[in-house]
């Protein structure tokens, strides 16, 4: 099979809102990492999706595999919700660099301008501070609280 196919797997199981699906396309030993959420290894990542994926309410997702070189697959993704908290819309745009091994993810970085995201999910507050590094700090312990928070509410279902 060709390496790019489970990058395509995992953005259209995202697309269609398919948290499962997304985690099954994860190896084992995977890793994640994201300028919002910081790294998380496979059980961390799969909830983030499923929790990101449960706060969704207009959520469009469309992605395009840039290319490979060996086991790297580079991949353009954007995302197009309500940021939940502000009920502001975001464009968000990323980038990610995806390692496979066996077939399946083993290393996934995306890659983002946090201040642009900042400006969109946050308004003024996120063009003032979002491209300061207390303010991703700050965001990114929310962000970590509330995986937390879903992780135990989710745990044995």
């Amino acid at each position: 099979m060709p390496q790019p196919l489970v990058v395509d797997r995992f953005y259209e199981a995202f697309a269609r809102r398919d948290a499962a699906a997304m985690a099954a396309c994860y190896h084992p030993d995977a890793t994640f990492e994201d300028p919002a959420f910081g790294p998380l290894d496979r059980e961390a990542a799969g909830a983030m999706w499923a929790m990101l994926l449960a706060r969704a309410t207009d959520l469009v997702i469309t992605h395009q595999v840039l290319g490979e070189a060996g086991s790297e697959v580079r991949a353009r993704w954007e995302a197009r919700y309500t940021f939940t908290r502000t009920g502001r819309p975001v464009l968000n745009r990323i980038e990610a660099t995806v390692i496979l091994e066996d077939g399946l993810i083993r290393t996934h970085r995306d890659h983002f301008s946090f201040w642009a995201w900042a400006r969109q999910a946050f308004g003024p507050a996120g063009l003032l501070l979002g491209w300061t590094p207390w303010f991703q700090t700050k965001v990114r312990a929310e962000a970590l609280r509330g995986l937390a928070g879903f992780r135990a509410k989710t745990a044995g279902t």
